[in-house]
Protein backbone atom coordinates (compact mmCIF):
# COMPACT_ATOMS: atom_id res chain seq x y z
CA UNK A 1 0.00 0.00 0.00
CA UNK A 2 2.77 2.46 0.90
CA UNK A 3 4.60 1.61 -2.33
CA UNK A 4 1.43 2.36 -4.29
CA UNK A 5 1.07 5.73 -2.58
CA UNK A 6 4.70 6.59 -3.19
CA UNK A 7 4.38 5.62 -6.84
CA UNK A 8 1.23 7.67 -7.17
CA UNK A 9 2.98 10.63 -5.53
CA UNK A 10 5.88 10.31 -7.96
CA UNK A 11 3.57 10.17 -10.94
CA UNK A 12 1.58 13.18 -9.77
CA UNK A 13 4.69 15.24 -9.12
CA UNK A 14 5.87 14.53 -12.66
CA UNK A 15 2.79 16.22 -14.11
CA UNK A 16 2.98 19.85 -15.16
CA UNK A 17 1.11 22.31 -12.96
CA UNK A 18 -2.52 22.95 -13.77
CA UNK A 19 -3.15 26.02 -15.92
CA UNK A 20 -3.80 29.10 -13.81
CA UNK A 21 -7.22 29.57 -15.42
CA UNK A 22 -8.24 26.10 -14.18
CA UNK A 23 -7.04 26.90 -10.68
CA UNK A 24 -8.90 30.22 -10.66
CA UNK A 25 -12.09 28.56 -11.93
CA UNK A 26 -11.86 25.85 -9.29
CA UNK A 27 -11.55 28.51 -6.59
CA UNK A 28 -14.77 30.15 -7.82
CA UNK A 29 -16.91 26.99 -7.70
CA UNK A 30 -17.86 27.17 -3.99
CA UNK A 31 -18.65 30.90 -4.22
CA UNK A 32 -20.77 30.51 -7.36
CA UNK A 33 -22.49 27.46 -5.87
CA UNK A 34 -23.51 29.51 -2.83
CA UNK A 35 -24.70 32.35 -5.05
CA UNK A 36 -26.76 29.88 -7.11
CA UNK A 37 -28.23 28.43 -3.90
CA UNK A 38 -29.34 31.89 -2.80
CA UNK A 39 -30.73 32.79 -6.22
CA UNK A 40 -32.69 29.56 -6.51
CA UNK A 41 -34.09 29.95 -2.98
CA UNK A 42 -35.40 33.34 -4.08
CA UNK A 43 -36.75 31.80 -7.30
CA UNK A 44 -38.63 29.15 -5.32
CA UNK A 45 -40.64 31.94 -3.70
CA UNK A 46 -40.79 34.32 -6.67
CA UNK A 47 -42.66 33.09 -9.76
CA UNK A 48 -41.47 36.04 -11.87
CA UNK A 49 -37.81 35.35 -11.09
CA UNK A 50 -38.32 31.64 -11.67
CA UNK A 51 -39.89 32.39 -15.06
CA UNK A 52 -37.02 34.71 -15.98
CA UNK A 53 -34.48 32.02 -15.06
CA UNK A 54 -36.28 29.49 -17.23
CA UNK A 55 -36.79 31.84 -20.20
CA UNK A 56 -33.33 33.47 -20.34
CA UNK A 57 -31.02 31.85 -17.83
CA UNK A 58 -27.83 33.57 -18.93
CA UNK A 59 -29.33 37.07 -18.67
CA UNK A 60 -30.95 36.26 -15.33
CA UNK A 61 -27.63 35.02 -13.95
CA UNK A 62 -25.90 38.17 -15.21
CA UNK A 63 -28.53 40.38 -13.57
CA UNK A 64 -28.00 38.48 -10.31
CA UNK A 65 -24.26 39.18 -10.50
CA UNK A 66 -23.33 35.61 -11.41
CA UNK A 67 -21.10 35.26 -14.46
CA UNK A 68 -22.87 32.88 -16.86
CA UNK A 69 -19.92 30.56 -17.37
CA UNK A 70 -20.52 27.13 -18.85
CA UNK A 71 -20.29 25.57 -15.40
CA UNK A 72 -22.65 28.09 -13.77
CA UNK A 73 -25.23 27.74 -16.53
CA UNK A 74 -25.08 23.94 -16.49
CA UNK A 75 -25.29 23.86 -12.69
CA UNK A 76 -28.22 26.29 -12.65
CA UNK A 77 -30.04 24.26 -15.32
CA UNK A 78 -29.54 21.08 -13.33
CA UNK A 79 -30.84 22.71 -10.16
CA UNK A 80 -33.77 24.32 -11.99
CA UNK A 81 -34.88 20.91 -13.26
CA UNK A 82 -36.07 20.13 -9.74
CA UNK A 83 -38.59 23.03 -9.81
Amino acid sequence: MTDDLEQLGSLLSALPPAPEAWVAAAREIPKVGAELDALLRRAAADAELRSKLIEDLESALNEAGIAPTRWAVAEARARLSSF
